[in-house]
């Protein structure tokens, strides 16, 4: 179980890791996590009357709570499954920028891989909650690709953290708030991959057929069906097969991985393929969902392990943040109890 292999191992389930094998080897890898970050803000109250101003619902406000969401999320997955996140992004310097790094400090999380850039503003997506339903969402943020001068200093910072950090798998997290330039994609897998580290990306549509060359690609099955402009069935693997080939004619990635929300996931590495079909739950907010899964995915390439087994243990982790509402990191400790009684 060394860390940084780019050797992907059957669907035999041949080989299965114990849970305190995976558990513990989690510990030891270091995750370098690209991308959009941004503050998940809830302003959460109570309804009691419609407003004589408009037909709207008046929100009688009891809380607020800034949480770190995008990439910042996936960080927070991977600190809680055991491993060590390295956290690269570009954020405003305006007061959400202070009030994100506040929230690093909180959580234990370094800002060595943040830099700010005065140009741009700090994402914020504020949801407003009355009795855990959403009424309403309003985003802060600047869309527009990171310039020339900030991609370049960016990318250096990124360099010199691999370097010297010793990261075991770099994680593309992109939610088309312009950090991630094509250019800077482009660049970043080639170096991992002269350099012999395994790279997953979760993308948008914006960059979707950027990531060449690419260990682990995981869209989900609408980000799919748009990009290729063909719809493959979620219970038909056949349809499934085709997009995946679709996909690595475009990509040559060595690994597919397709959400497919309650269907569970597709799993294609061009020779095999599978569907893993997801647990009964009671889902409270889909939210946070594709970070888990991620999280979990990488930390399976950067160890080698038995990439079904990987698979089954990201499906259990997104099932468990689904029963929390709003953008919540994976319960280690339930995911553990999970995966144990899944292998009884």
């Amino acid at each position: 179980m060394k860390p940084c292999s780019n050797e992907i191992t059957e669907f035999s389930g041949a080989g299965k890791e114990t849970m305190k094998d995976i558990f513990e080897e989690f510990t030891k890898v270091n995750v370098l996590i690209v991308g959009d970050v941004m503050i998940d803000r809830y302003l959460v109250g109570e309804v009691g009357r419609i407003s004589p101003e408009a037909p709207v619902p008046v929100v009688d406000l009891k809380k607020r709570d800034n949480r770190l969401g995008g990439a910042a999320n996936v960080a927070l997955n991977i600190k809680a499954l055991g491993a060590t996140p390295f956290l690269c992004s570009v954020i405003g310097q305006d007061e959400s920028a202070v009030i994100f790094r506040n929230l690093l400090k909180t959580e234990n999380l370094s800002d060595e891989g943040i830099l700010s850039d005065s140009s741009r503003i700090t994402t914020v997506k504020t949801r407003v909650l009355a009795k855990s339903q959403q009424l309403l969402r309003f985003d802060e943020e600047i869309t527009d690709d990171i310039n020339d001068a900030t991609r370049n200093i960016f990318l250096k910072k990124i360099i010199q953290i691999i370097e010297n950090q010793k990261i075991n798998v770099v994680l593309f997290q992109d939610y088309n708030k312009g950090v991630l330039s094509k250019d800077l994609i482009v660049t970043l897998i080639d170096y991992c991959n002269q350099h012999n580290i395994p790279t997953t990306a979760d993308p948008k549509r914006k960059n979707f057929f950027s990531y060449k060359n690419i260990t682990l690609f995981k869209p989900n099955l609408k980000e799919v069906s748009e990009a290729l402009d063909y719809y493959p069935n979620p219970d038909k693997t056949d349809t499934l097969q085709i997009a995946a080939k679709m996909l690595n004619e475009r990509l040559n990635n060595t690994l597919t991985l397709i959400t497919l929300s309650e269907k569970g996931m597709y799993l294609d590495n061009h020779a095999q393929s599978i569907i893993i079909p997801t647990q009964p739950r009671n889902i409270a907010d889909v939210c946070g969902a594709g970070d888990t899964v991620i999280s979990v995915a990488a930390l399976g390439l950067a160890l080698s392990f038995d990439i079904k087994e990987m698979v089954i243990l990201a499906n259990l982790a997104g099932g468990i943040v689904c029963e929390s509402v709003g953008v919540v990191p994976v319960n280690r400790a339930k995911l553990m109890v999970e995966y144990k009684k899944l292998q009884e």
